[in-house]
């Protein structure tokens, strides 16, 4: 790669400690989560009427993630820098651009952290039910309860990324391996059963009247449920954020982004097909209405207790297992703001013992507390997710617009691209996932914007828009502070961050 980086005094710096399998950890561990265990099925409920149309929004969810995957791989390869997103757009737009795109992905993300943490104690909940650990069941049922834990799991693996991206990878890896081993029990049971036997079953419990309703118009229904279950992709980006910290980046990012997309895509499809396989779509809709519903919730009824534990707890761990890789993510991102001077410059800190950026890392908890508490607050964790995708919507499209426009813009760091070499593959990729992914915003928004909802709150896309105005002031005054200091931004975005 061509040496073109800024230069700065000597001082801590973040340290190349990540491998493939720990990059791809990573990211596998920020995607394999409620992404697969919660939304497909909670989405009876937010989009009525998908019925069995689930597996069909799953693949037009999936194709713009692939592309998004592409041009973050294109991306990463030429510029292997800690806060990925950013580093891309603001050398091949321009910096507020950069900085437009990472910062919605670092709200969506650190609001994601948030929702992910207050949904692992209903999953633990569950699990001692199934164990008939009624006591501990109820307990873990209480509201306050249930905030203490997911306080705790969040600032837990705050400060396993206070010790390193190496204690990181050694949590994540068991966890990542245990969770597939634990998901393929959910696999096998649905394969392994019919809808007759489940039919059969609540016909035994008197619960037959639940297996009503019809599957709305498909260009009706399956459009806003795919932008929904978009969500279930976000994650590779992790890899990217974590490319100041990847051995051999320009060749172990875009692998890691590939084996994450190819890996968790095969597998949420065999993961869903087989749950609805095997409970009919009509009682997941009915249960779903009711409360909150999971893959291992709907199937234990059909294994005996301990392979019924087993699976609720392989989804527990699929949660908790979230956490580390997407703190490490966000925490990169608020770094590499700092770093060139957009954002105020404690963020860029760096720890000399452990390598971790800690102001940035304590920062990203903080907002995903707020997560938690708002969460806590709404009592319904489906806003989060709802954020989540506009982030990240804009995010990808920004991606794709970066590269078309890298050439143009910096053509010495996009002589440095190593996937799809070919300009016309590059554009060709760009701009169908620029034309899928503004198609998908656009629906989402939509259906955002006509809901109805108790306040102007409730609305993700206002919510972002908010929060975006609020990131816009403070880009401002830090930018006027740089340029009173001498820095001139379009010189220091016009080559990578140092190393």
């Amino acid at each position: 790669m061509s040496d073109s980086s800024n230069t700065t005094p000597s001082r801590p710096r973040l340290r190349r400690d990540l491998g493939l399998i720990g990059l791809a950890a990573a990211g596998i561990g920020s995607m394999v989560g409620a992404g697969i265990n919660i939304v497909p099925f909670a989405l009876q409920r937010s989009v009525p009427g998908i019925g069995e149309h689930v597996l069909p929004a799953y693949f037009m969810a999936a194709l713009p993630a692939v592309l998004a995957a592409l041009c973050y791989a294109m991306l990463g390869s030429a510029m292997p820098r800690a806060g990925g997103s950013y580093v891309y757009a603001s050398r091949a737009i321009g910096p507020y651009t950069g900085f437009l795109a990472s910062f919605s992905q670092w709200f969506g993300l650190c609001i994601a952290i948030g929702v992910v943490s207050y949904v692992i104690p209903p999953f633990l909940r569950d699990t001692a039910r199934a164990a008939q650990w009624m006591e501990l069941a109820s307990t873990l049922d209480r509201r306050d309860v249930r905030l203490a834990l997911a306080l705790g799991f969040l600032w837990t693996f705050v400060f396993v990324n206070l010790r390193g991206v190496r204690a990181v990878t050694r949590t994540l890896v068991p966890l990542v391996v245990l969770v597939f081993v634990c998901s393929g029990l959910v696999i096998v049971t649905g394969f392994s059963h019919g809808p007759e036997e489940y039919r059969a079953l609540l016909d035994a419990r008197g619960e037959s009247g639940m297996l009503t309703g019809v599957s709305g118009d498909f260009w009706t229904v399956v459009p806003p449920a795919a932008a929904v279950l978009f969500s279930s992709f976000i994650g590779f980006d992790v890899i990217a954020q974590a490319g100041g910290e990847a051995k051999d980046p320009s060749r172990t990012l875009p692998l890691a982004i590939g084996l994450a997309i190819g890996t968790v895509g095969l597998f949420y499809f065999a993961f869903t097909g087989a749950v609805y396989r095997a409970v009919p779509w009509q009682y997941v809709a009915a249960a779903s209405a009711a409360g909150d519903v999971t893959a291992p919730g709907l199937l234990t009824p059909l294994v005996s207790p301990a392979i019924g534990v087993f699976m609720l707890s392989g989804a527990a761990l699929a949660l908790i297992k979230d956490l580390p890789g997407m703190l490490l993510g966000v925490s990169r991102l608020s770094f590499a703001w700092a770093e060139d001077g957009v954002f105020p410059r404690a963020l860029a800190r760096v720890d000399a013992d452990s390598g971790t950026p800690r102001v940035a890392l304590f920062a990203s908890a903080i907002l995903s507390t707020l997560g938690i508490l708002g969460g806590h607050l709404a009592g319904d964790f489906f806003l989060g997710v709802d954020i989540l995708v506009t982030a990240m919507l804009v995010n990808f499209i920004i991606m794709a617009c970066s590269v078309i426009r890298l050439p143009s813009h910096n053509p010495t760091l996009a002589r440095d691209v190593r996937v799809l070499r070919a300009r016309w593959a590059q554009v060709t990729v760009a701009v169908v996932a620029l034309v899928t992914l503004t198609a998908l915003l656009a629906v989402h928004s939509y259906r955002d914007l006509t809901a109805d909802v108790s306040g102007w709150y409730a609305r993700s896309t206002l919510v972002w828009l908010v929060v975006m105005a609020l990131g816009t002031v403070i880009y401002w005054r830090e930018t006027r502070a740089l340029a009173a200091r001498g820095g001139d931004l379009r010189d220091i975005t016009a080559v990578l961050p140092a190393e």
